[in-house]
C-alpha cells in the first residue's frame, strides 16, 4: 500500500515539488492528492477463499435428458426431468453441456434486495451484506445476457459508490467495530482497515505531539 499526499497553501506565486511534478501555486487554497495502491493479490485471495465455499454449496438442478456419468467420483444416474441437488461446481460443469438447468432464480431477488436496502439506508448507515456478496454478484452477472448485465451494472456501480463513500468516512473516524464488521463484505472489511490505518498514520505524521 502506498499513501502519497501533497498540499499547496499559498496566496503568492511559488513552486512546489510534488511526486515528480512541479505546481505553480497562485491563489490556491490547497491541493490534496491521496493515492492508495492495494495489492490486487489480496483481493484475489479473498475471492478465492469465498469462491471455493460458494462453489461447494448445494444447488438444485433439473436434468434436461438422461444422464449417466461420473464427475469427480460422483456417480450421476438420472432421467430427463429429474430434480436433484448437487454442488454448484458440478451443476456448472453439467450446464456447460446443456445436460441440466440450474434452478437458481433466488439470486436475482437476492441482489435486488441488497441494492434496495442500501438505497433506503440512512446517509451514515450501511446495510448488511454477506461476506461473499460480491462473489455471488459476479457469478450472477456472468450468467446474464449483455443487455441485462449492462442495465444491472448501472445500479451496482451506484451501490458500490454509495457504500465506498460511507466506508471511507467511517474508517477515517474510527477503527472497525464488531457490529460494523458484520455489515461488510470480506472485501469491504479489508478496505476499511486499509483506509483506517492510512488515515490514522497520516494524522500522526502531520500533527506533531508536544509531550
Amino acid at each position: 500500500m502506498e499513501l502519497r499526499i501533497g498540499v499547496i497553501d499559498t496566496n503568492s506565486k511559488l513552486k512546489y515539488s510534488y511526486p515528480g511534478k512541479r505546481y505553480n501555486g497562485f491563489k490556491c487554497l490547497y491541493l490534496i492528492v491521496v493515492t492508495y495502491t492495494i495489492p490486487f493479490s489480496m483481493f484475489e485471495n479473498i475471492h478465492s477463499t469465498y469462491d471455493l465455499a460458494y462453489l461447494m454449496e448445494e444447488v438444485r438442478i433439473t436434468y434436461n435428458r438422461d444422464v449417466k456419468l461420473s464427475v469427480a467420483n460422483m456417480q450421476l444416474d438420472s432421467r430427463g426431468g429429474d430434480i436433484a441437488s448437487v454442488p454448484r461446481w458440478v451443476a456448472k460443469v453439467l450446464s456447460q453441456d446443456n445436460l441440466v438447468e440450474i434452478q437458481d432464480n433466488e439470486t436475482s431477488s437476492y441482489v435486488s434486495r441488497a441494492l434496495n436496502r442500501e438505497r433506503i439506508a440512512k446517509p451514515h448507515d450501511l446495510s448488511t451484506l454477506d461476506p461473499d456478496f460480491y462473489v455471488r454478484v459476479n457469478d450472477y452477472l456472468k450468467g446474464l445476457k449483455e443487455r441485462e448485465r449492462e442495465n444491472l451494472m448501472i445500479s451496482i456501480n451506484s451501490f458500490v459508490t454509495a457504500r465506498l463513500e460511507k466506508i471511507v468516512k467511517l474508517a477515517a473516524a474510527s477503527p472497525l467495530s464488531p457490529e460494523l464488521a458484520e455489515k461488510l463484505s470480506a472485501e469491504e472489511r479489508y478496505l476499511y482497515d486499509v483506509v483506517h490505518n492510512s488515515t490514522d498514520s497520516f494524522k500522526r505524521k502531520v500533527i506533531k505531539r508536544f509531550d
